[in-house]
Parts: C-alpha cells; structure tokens; sequence
C-alpha cells in the first residue's frame, strides 16, 4: 500500500485531479455566465446611433479577475498547469462560442471564438505559471 500523501500516480491524486478540473470547469462556466453569458443587449447611442456591446468594460474587467483567481486557485491546490490552462479555455471559449453563435448575424463568431481562446490559453498560462513559479520559491523559503 502507498502511504505516500500526495505522491503523483497515486489514487488519491488522480480522484482529487478529476474533482479538482470538474470544479473548475464548473466555476469557469459560472464565471463566464455571470459576467458576459447573462447579458445579450447592445447599447445604441441617442447622438450618434452607434450600437456597442453587448459587454461593458466593467464586465469584461471583473470576468478577466475572477478567471485570474481560478487560475491561480486551480495552481495552488497543485493541479498540473496544463489541466488549468487546457480546462479554462476550452470551457470559457465553448461557452463564449455557443452564446456567439445564436446572435451573430456577421458568421464572423468563428474568429471571436479564435481570438478569445487565444486569449484564454495565452492569459491562464501566463497565470499558472506565475503561480507556480511563486508557490515553488515559497516552499523552497521554508524549507
């Protein structure tokens, strides 16, 4: 019997890997539903007719903190950072794609999917891996 805790390969590591990417997941759905999913009206200014949105800035800022805060969550409780990066934005692009699809009148919601997984990958790595990097020195100090 392994009585390693934490040791990698072991059962109990994989279950909580599996628990912990499901979680995640679940959260980065949310996140992406709260912020940007629930909303779908565009504004039109009265001056000039100009239609924006449907996201406003504000929107868009507190998505992108609560998405660093599950990266670096998601870092800490030691899942690969892979399974971090890989997990976040393929949910958050599916999610961001699906709502695309049904308003976009343009068939450009293929490029916004392109562009917001490129984001997605390229932002959740440069977290995870700040997050490792620091959680690595912290335990290497108290040693």
């Amino acid at each position: 019997m392994d009585h390693r805790q934490d040791a990698t390969g072991s059962t109990a590591h994989r279950v909580r890997s599996v628990l912990g990417a499901v979680v995640l997941a679940g959260l980065t759905f949310a996140t992406w539903w709260s912020w940007l999913g629930s909303d779908t009206t565009y504004q039109v200014d009265p001056v000039t007719g100009n239609r924006t949105g449907p996201y406003e800035p504000w929107q868009v800022a507190g998505c992108v903190l609560c998405l660093v805060v599950l990266a670096v969550a998601g870092t800490m409780i030691r899942l690969h950072r892979w399974v971090v990066v890989v997990v976040m934005s393929v949910v958050f692009t599916v999610a961001w794609s699906a709502a695309a699809i049904s308003a976009d009148r343009s068939g450009l919601w293929g490029v916004g999917a392109l562009m917001v997984a490129i984001g997605m990958v390229a932002g959740s790595y440069a977290v995870v891996w700040g997050a490792d990097t620091a959680r690595t020195a912290l335990a290497r100090r108290q040693r």
